[in-house]
């Protein structure tokens, strides 16, 4: 999203709520090369619902952050010290807008104005940014240019510098983590496709269409709410809660039917949230868009979403692939973010169980070699 300063290699890091995952990247004369790996993960917040790196309330703890990171660039022994890390969705403001073909020079003075009518902070307070993604000819014959309106408050950016500074390194770009996920598990493919990423206290909804994010949505239903049903239902220990949910997943079975029904409704929560998405996106898609009204030119135009890839911590269970696509009626596959990057044959084995929680971060990693 902003100024970056050529490297040869670079660190991905992702700070999500409840854990750090870092990856370095080396640029080769083929696909960029994934050279160390590693996370750190907080476990308070299962137990203590404030405890966590950060939160959707926009608040991200920068001493602890900063504290983990520092044990982990050690630990892993990286020797790049430039950072391109991600900004959760939810703490951007993110919209597609619809303009007339204008000279670039011109369109950030356009998305100024436009971000003034849907965010409740000055403009003197944001940082904003925008991506062309289409292009288009309405009803009229006028040419139209579709773009992505990013903005991020100047204060979430001023602490990721803060982090940073006292983790030792130098970050060379912020990016919100919808983008990295495209890069990692879209590339250029241009099939229309949801991806959900459930994280541990929240889940994000990104509708990508010909490589490009056309819509993105959040809820609060997440791995966490697994585990809380868990540990509700059964009357355990929180911890005990999280470690049968990573055991048993959503396969419910003779002895495991009582931890299915726990968690199916909270699952079934998320997949109403993709569905809602998805329909949004496929009503609109052949519709003139302007942020905040739509009319349709020609639904024969609208696109179908035709499958979800499910990343992020809580794509990890057992059976949720086959349970999503049963519900939502598309293809559902786990994504894999190591097809964008060479890697030693010894971690070939975990390779899937790698995938889904390091997306966001090999998606950042790879930002400059792609």
């Amino acid at each position: 999203m902003f100024n970056i300063f050529g490297t040869k290699s670079y660190l991905g890091v992702d700070i999500g709520t409840t854990s750090i995952k870092v990856v370095e990247i080396i640029k080769t004369s083929t696909k960029p090369k994934l050279k160390t790996y590693g996370f750190l993960e907080s476990y308070g917040h299962l137990e203590r619902l404030n405890d966590a790196l950060q939160t959707s309330s926009l608040k991200i703890m920068d001493q602890e952050a900063a504290k983990f990171l520092k044990i982990l660039i050690k630990q892993l022994k990286c020797k790049s010290r430039d950072v391109v890390a991600s900004i959760p969705a939810f703490s951007a403001f993110i919209t597609l807008l619809e303009i007339p073909e204008m000279p670039v020079s011109e369109i950030m003075e356009t998305m100024k104005y436009q971000v003034r009518q849907y965010i409740p902070l000055p403009t003197s307070e944001v940082t904003i940014d925008w991506l062309p993604v289409g292009k288009r000819q309405d009803e009229k014959g006028v040419n139209k240019q579709q773009v992505i309106l990013i903005s991020v408050p100047n204060e979430q950016i001023r602490k990721y510098q803060n982090i940073f500074k006292l983790a030792g390194l130098n970050l060379r770009a912020l990016e919100v983590e919808s983008l990295a996920l495209v890069r990692a598990l879209i590339a250029n493919d241009p099939t229309p496709t949801a991806i959900v990423d459930i994280g541990a206290r929240s889940t994000n909804i990104a509708i990508i269409d010909k490589g490009y994010l056309r819509h993105n949505s959040q809820t609060d239903f997440s791995g966490g709410s697994l585990t809380q049903a868990i540990a509700s239902g059964l009357n355990i220990n929180i911890r005990r809660a999280e470690e049968l949910k990573k055991q048993k997943g959503i396969i419910g079975v003779g002895g495991d039917y009582e931890l299915s029904t726990l968690t199916i409704p909270f699952l079934d929560a998320i997949i109403t949230e993709v569905k809602r998405a998805k329909d949004n996106y496929e009503k609109n898609s052949g519709s003139k868009i302007d942020g905040s009204t739509s009319l349709t030119i020609n639904p024969e135009q609208s696109r179908r979403i035709e499958r979800v890839i499910l990343t992020g911590g809580g794509a990890n269970l057992l059976g949720i692939d086959t349970y999503f696509e049963k519900q939502i009626g598309l293809t559902t596959v786990i994504g894999d973010p190591f097809s964008q990057v060479d890697y030693s044959p010894e971690i070939k084995p975990i390779i899937k169980e790698l995938g889904p929680p390091f997306a966001v971060s090999i998606g950042l990693g790879i930002r400059e070699f792609v």
